[in-house]
């Protein structure tokens, strides 16, 4: 229970009470502003304690959003103010100290809670004020002024306003005009009847899973059912986000859930199409395992260059200029936002191919319009960076350091070495350059040498900061090496159960790589060190699976790849899992993903 202390002086008819206790609140009256200060020192400190004036009038949902949000230590909104545990101190040390400089008058004077946040601010403490729009949130000085706050009360729905605020601003073509419209009010059923985003994250998994199920069945009754639980799923995960923000129920394992949930929804799916079409004789995994490597590079993508950019100085370019320019003109957004294949309309195309092709087919198509987006998505990436002229910061070239997930062995071999000349992307590109030649060169031991020598590369690539301004190109290249050696190497063993092994591999491989990313985005940093070590880093996973493929047989290789993809798997999950669950983890709940 969480406590909210009323301060001034009290109104008849007043419904503040009742609208505090609505939202978990225990309220306490204090009689002046001393006894205010009284009573947050006596609440427990495990609870959040909030400071309300007794004249305010405003809206319900305008004090939710002010009052019970668990992202922030500090908010506020006018005539309240809240902390959480973490922020209790700063709280009672502004409360103190304002109560010593009024000297203890009577709180009726004025606003206590209105004092307390400017003195907050002039403290520097980060304050969180949410953005309250049309709804009314006010202390009024007198009769008249009441009248008139409680009539803007009055002619503004907060229940309209919450609906339309638990939708996300930004979205895609089919989510935004095809799911948000019914899916906001299952939000508002689910959270009338006590379900948790939690909860419905869980139940959007488990629906993609048996329709990857259905669709391993390999029968045309199964693909329907399939592409029919496909955008079932799909729906329950847009409204796991608006159940979210309707109810304010964000948390850390939300945020673990629902990032990394899509991609296992996902590429479970690819796995089922595989399965059902090797029932129809059809051998479709390297389609299967080609799609989940793009659709993860065109995230690493997307999250390097955001992260590279998200703080640097000077960020503007004429490129960024003209694509603010055309969101100025209504039908080019959602066509540009259409054709970067987002998880709403990607996932659309997927169901309904599945419902009326074969696996064969879904998957060209999926690869050609994922092709295509990823060559829009990054050349206008490209074209940003060439022609801007931003500092990016320490920390934007320690994220692109984390997201390249280099170990022990690229620095070991770089140790000692100079930087090239070329700088890190040209190192990069190089080690890749030389690893793809000796995959295709057809000598037996070329693929090892390629390897060690795009170990080195790796090394090199980050012998020093990542601050240039295509240096965010740098993780993006080593995800494609990794993951594309396993797929070729798994092509060429030409036996059963190869491409499903690397398919397994390269997944396990991908969660680690999205999990760092979600830390990293959700500002915990990157994942331990002795975790990279023990799962080798990507260029020693690189060479580790060259050496396998030249000293195993086929058979053999196919065994060494699902014993490595099972080893690789339990431990980044069980790591992951530790701190997501853990108390010193972000309580966030992820907007979906970028493309």
């Amino acid at each position: 229970m969480s406590t909210a202390i009323l301060t001034g002086q009290p109104v008849p008819g007043s419904s503040i009470e009742g609208d505090l206790r609505s939202l978990g609140f225990d309220v306490l009256i204090a009689a002046d502003a001393a006894d205010a200060e009284r009573l947050v020192a006596e609440a427990p400190c495990e609870q959040r304690i909030a400071l309300v004036d007794a004249r305010f009038v405003g809206h319900v949902h305008a004090l939710r959003l002010g009052l019970t949000d668990p992202r922030f230590s500090l908010a506020a909104v006018p005539g309240a103010v809240t902390a959480q545990p973490d922020g209790r101190v700063t709280l009672t040390r502004a409360l103190a100290r304002e109560n010593s400089a009024g000297g203890g008058t009577a709180v009726a004077v004025d606003s206590l809670p209105d004092r307390i946040v400017t003195a907050l601010a002039e403290d520097g403490a980060d304050v969180h004020r949410p953005e309250l729009g049309s709804l009314v949130a006010a202390v009024p000085a007198d009769p008249q002024a009441r009248n008139e706050a409680r009539q803007a009360v009055a002619e503004v729905d907060d229940e309209a306003v919450r609906l339309k605020s638990a939708v996300k601003s930004r979205d895609g073509f089919f989510t935004t005009y095809f799911i948000s419209p019914y899916s906001r009010y299952i939000a508002r059923w689910c959270a009338r009847r006590g379900l948790t985003p939690n909860q419905v994250t869980t139940a959007s998994l488990i629906t993609a899973l048996i329709a990857a199920a259905c669709a391993a069945t390999g029968t045309r009754g199964g693909f329907i059912a399939a592409g029919v639980l496909l955008i079932a799923s799909f729906v329950l995960d847009c409204t796991d986000g608006q159940l979210a923000r309707y109810s304010l129920q964000y948390s850390t394992l939300g945020a673990w859930l629902d990032a990394t949930f899509d991609r296992a929804k996902e590429y479970a799916y690819y796995a089922g199409l595989a399965l059902g079409a090797a029932r129809g004789g059809d051998d479709v995994w390297a389609l299967a395992l080609g799609a989940m490597i793009l659709q993860t590079c065109r995230h690493v993508v997307d999250f390097s260059f955001n992260e590279a950019n998200h703080d640097a100085t000077a960020n503007t370019s004429p490129t960024a200029a003209l694509s603010g320019r055309l969101d100025s003109v209504g039908w080019t957004v959602w066509v540009r936002r259409m054709i970067v294949l987002p998880i709403g309309e990607r996932w659309a195309m997927i169901a309904v191919l599945t419902a009326v092709t074969t696996p064969r087919i879904t998957f060209y198509v999926l690869l050609i319009g994922c092709a295509f987006a990823a060559t829009y998505t990054t050349a206008g990436r490209v074209l940003r960076s060439l022609t801007r002229k931003a500092q990016r910061t320490d920390r934007a070239a320690g994220a692109l350091a984390d997201l390249a997930d280099n170990g022990p062995l690229a620095g070991l071999l770089a140790r000692g070495r100079r930087a090239s000349l070329g700088g890190p992307l040209v190192a990069a590109v190089s080690g890749t350059v030389v690893l793809t030649v000796s995959l295709f060169s057809g000598v037996t031991w070329a693929p090892v040498v390629g390897a060690l020598v795009y170990a080195v590369a790796a090394g090199q690539a980050l012998h020093r900061p990542l601050k240039g301004a295509l240096d965010w190109l740098v993780p993006p290249l080593f995800r494609a090496a990794e993951y594309g050696t396993v797929l070729i190497l798994a092509a060429k063993a030409d036996v059963n159960g190869a491409l499903p092994a690397a398919f397994g591999l390269v997944a396990a491989v991908a969660y680690h790589h999205y999990d760092t990313v979600y830390r990293i985005r959700g500002n915990a940093g990157a994942p331990p060190a002795w975790l990279v070590r023990a799962v080798g880093g990507q260029e020693g996973r690189t060479l580790l699976v060259t050496v396998l493929a030249v000293a195993l047989t086929a058979a053999q290789f196919t065994v060494a790849l699902t014993v490595l993809a099972v080893a690789v798997a339990l431990v980044v999950l069980l790591e992951s899992i530790r701190f997501w669950v853990s108390a010193g983890a972000p309580a966030v709940h992820d907007e979906g993903e970028p493309a």
